[in-house]
């Protein structure tokens, strides 16, 4: 019984001041029903993302779903959290319930709002995604745990500082199509590799533009079993999933291989029946630019430590082998923590069905890939994307 999107909503990401976490998922939950044309009534579970670590006063937030709707009053609804990949384990967590028969439709909410927090109070919040034994006393926040994969990538492969530049170029360029998207500015590659005033060094040899944004917004889709798909205006079926659970002691693992990556791009794959080369297109967790780095590795796109070669000959850019990121990706998006996941499922799924923005559409996209991260590689989940049929 396979898992379908049948139907999504997406606030813009950025500093909503206007907005609460009970608004951001009114307005998404709200959204995601009237895209799918489902009643709130015929809802049969709802799972919410929303990491908040402290960054919400409001707490115990799955029943703020039900302010969408009167009908959404008494059903099953859970929050659930891991790290920067909440979003991700939400969309999980009911596509298995749709797959074991105890559910029809789910609604599945991702939310965070963030900016209203002081900015070391911010980076407190995250290390928490940490191993506080080890990594505590962090300067920086997960910036500075980031910063320290930086240099160590860079002290055994070597200098990556043009092709991170490269990276961050790349997604700043392709945000400026997203209308949901933070940063909407082409900065290009000289900015981004150069240290500035308004580019300043923040943690070991990243600079603020290898660093995603801090953010508030909110994503939700409807997923849907086959028998109501097919009815359904529009479809995309999730043809398969993968989640490796990592050590979270980064002193435990090789962290320059971002071992639970791989795994769950072997294992989403597998299930799917299909290869990397594929896929039209890959949305991935580019927290940081020496994340997505590392992650071209991880999935097996190029060999450990030849990463860069991905980006300087062009395969990641929009019109390459493997588009990454078309959204903008964190980078330029924008991630706040609970909805990214669901928002890198809704992003996929607009290019799916023809309906990304213009500017942000992928020609022909058939096969999508998702790669959502929490922590430092720690909490690991793929999803495989493709059309109804």
């Amino acid at each position: 019984m396979s898992a379908n999107i049948v139907g999504w909503a997406h606030t813009p990401f950025g500093k909503l001041d206007t907005e609460t976490v009970e608004s951001l998922v009114v307005k998404a939950a709200t959204g995601a029903l009237a895209d799918a044309g489902v009643s709130a009534g015929d809802v049969d579970e709802i799972v919410l993302g929303h990491f908040n670590a402290g960054f919400s006063p409001q707490d115990f937030t799955a029943a703020l779903v039900l302010q969408a709707a009167p009908e959404l009053r008494f059903k099953p609804a859970t929050r659930v959290e891991n790290a920067c990949a909440t979003g991700s384990a939400a969309v999980h967590q009911g596509v298995r319930a749709i797959a074991s028969g105890a559910a029809r439709i789910v609604l599945v909410v991702g939310v965070e709002q963030m900016t209203r927090t002081p900015g070391p109070e911010i980076g407190r919040n995250l290390l928490r995604a940490s191993y506080l034994p080890e990594d505590g006393e962090t300067a920086g926040g997960f910036a500075g745990i980031f910063g320290k994969i930086a240099q160590a990538y860079f002290q055994k492969y070597g200098d990556a500082s043009d092709a991170l530049a490269m990276i961050a170029a790349k997604n700043h360029r392709n945000g400026v199509a997203n209308p949901y998207a933070q940063m909407r500015k082409d900065v290009g590659y000289d900015f981004c590799r150069s240290e500035s005033e308004k580019n300043p060094f923040v943690a070991g040899p990243l600079k603020r533009t290898d660093c995603s944004l801090v953010s508030d917004g909110a994503a939700a889709l409807v997923l849907a079993d086959a028998d109501t798909a097919r009815s359904a205006r529009k479809a995309v079926s999730i043809r398969g999933t993968g989640h490796a659970q990592d050590f979270l002691p980064m002193s435990r693992r090789d962290i320059l291989a971002f071992e639970g990556c791989t795994v769950a791009w072997q294992r989403a794959l597998a299930k799917a029946g299909v290869a990397l080369s594929d896929l039209s297109f890959v949305e991935t967790h580019d927290c940081f630019t020496i994340a997505e780095l590392i992650e071209y590795e991880a999935m097996g796109l190029t060999p450990k430590g030849q990463g860069a070669r991905a980006i300087k000959e062009g395969w990641t850019q929009k019109d390459g082998r493997l588009p990454v990121n078309p959204s903008g990706g964190l980078k330029a998006k924008g991630h706040p923590i609970g909805a990214t996941g669901v928002s890198m499922h809704v992003m996929s799924a607009m290019q799916l069905v023809g309906e990304a923005p213009e500017g942000m559409q992928i020609r022909d996209a058939r096969l999508a890939g998702i790669f959502n991260m929490g922590g430092a590689a720690v909490a690991n989940y793929v999803s495989i994307l493709e059309p109804f049929r």
